[in-house]
């Protein structure tokens, strides 16, 4: 087991003994409030800038998890929280084995604790719908899991950091938030983690999901929710990364006008096992492209990756065609291309039949 998983799993065993602040920010102290686990990542959330007009020049992953529940005192009305620092750092670096340690960490606190009530992991925005994703496909529970972040670091004048983690707190406690997969919560919005894309460089009204709209808003009064999402996931979810170490390569190709197709032949020497390509329009390719992967397709059977056609429109479902299921490309739905990577590194933990992988991109 790596490193970094043992010291989560170590802090999860500790959570009935006596431990120190570094491990969390708060000791569950009144037994009548819910506990909730904060894993903190680092990103805008917890950034610090030099003064409180930089709300675009500051340093990502500055201040600890402990310290952004402490700054927030509102929080011990609601819940008790437990805090572990899984990293420290803007979201553009974290990596697949930091998304291991948080959905073997979720599962492992659940499993270890039935009285958790939720987990809240605070991340930088910038691939946290990526983070939010992997986790609605991983975690085994149907216990609320709240992804958080912020577009203005904590020492931002009208920062709002602190109150979208209070609100993902009072999310994860909230009866109703339970069985509907991994949620994001922010700017008082609650998104399904697999509806949810950022959408705006800097404004905090950044995350929506554009085709389906917001699961609910947690305002003062309550948590309220209005639809869920239909598509399976965490308890129902056929993924299992407990024993995972290395996830099969997979990339991102985007279409356009005349594309250097050496891209193409770069990723199948570089032993790439499935490529999503942000195609034109409704997921389509040109004809450099569909010629370079139909060359790549007939090679030897080991050497075939998975194609996956998304759109980089942003919005609207890519279906099944024809032209391209002759080829054996799968139709990404309405996934757009870095979730749809997400699925097919899990897929591809799996199997490699083609028409598998169609299933799981119809019902996830």
């Amino acid at each position: 087991m790596p490193r970094f998983v043992r010291n989560l799993a170590a802090a999860v065993l500790a959570s009935g003994l006596a431990c120190s602040t570094s491990c969390w920010a708060q000791q569950a102290t009144n037994t009548n409030l819910p506990l909730v686990w904060v894993l903190s990542t680092g990103g805008t959330i917890a950034g610090a800038g030099a003064s409180p007009t930089n709300v675009q020049e500051y340093k990502g992953g500055t201040i600890l998890g402990e310290d952004l529940v402490e700054a927030v005192p509102e929080i011990k009305q609601f819940a008790n929280v437990k805090v572990q620092q899984i990293t420290n750092v803007g979201s553009p670096r974290l990596k697949l084995e930091n998304l291991l340690t948080l959905a073997n960490g979720i599962n492992g606190i659940f499993a270890n604790d039935p009285s958790v009530a939720g987990v809240v992991v605070t991340h930088g925005t910038s691939t946290l719908e990526e983070t939010a994703y992997f986790l609605n496909l991983t975690v085994k529970y149907d216990r609320p899991v709240i992804v958080v972040g912020s577009m203005r670091p904590s020492t931002a004048i009208s920062a709002d950091g602190p109150l979208n983690l209070l609100n993902a707190i009072r999310t994860a406690i909230s009866s109703e938030a339970r069985g509907k997969g991994v949620l994001v919560v922010m700017n008082d919005e609650i998104n399904a983690a697999r509806d949810v894309t950022k959408t705006n460089t800097y404004r905090v009204e950044t995350f929506r999901s554009p085709d389906l709209g917001y699961l609910g808003y947690v305002d003062e009064d309550k948590v309220s929710f209005y639809r869920a999402s239909t598509r399976r996931h965490t308890f129902n979810s056929e993924f299992d990364v407990s024993n995972i170490r290395e996830f099969p390569k997979v990339d991102i190709l985007y279409s356009y006008v005349e594309p250097n197709v050496a891209m193409i032949h770069a990723l199948q020497t570089n032993g790439v096992r499935g490529i999503v390509f942000a195609g034109t329009g409704a997921g389509g390719l040109t004809d450099l492209e569909r010629d370079a992967m139909t060359a790549i397709l007939s090679s030897p059977s080991g050497a075939k990756p998975v194609v996956v056609r998304s759109s980089r429109t942003g919005t609207g479902r890519v279906i099944a065609r024809k032209e391209y299921d002759e080829l054996g490309y799968v139709a990404a739905d309405n996934l757009n291309p870095q979730k749809s990577r997400i699925l097919l590194m899990l897929a591809l933990t799996r199997t490699s039949d083609v028409t598998e992988i169609r299933r799981m991109f119809a019902e996830y």
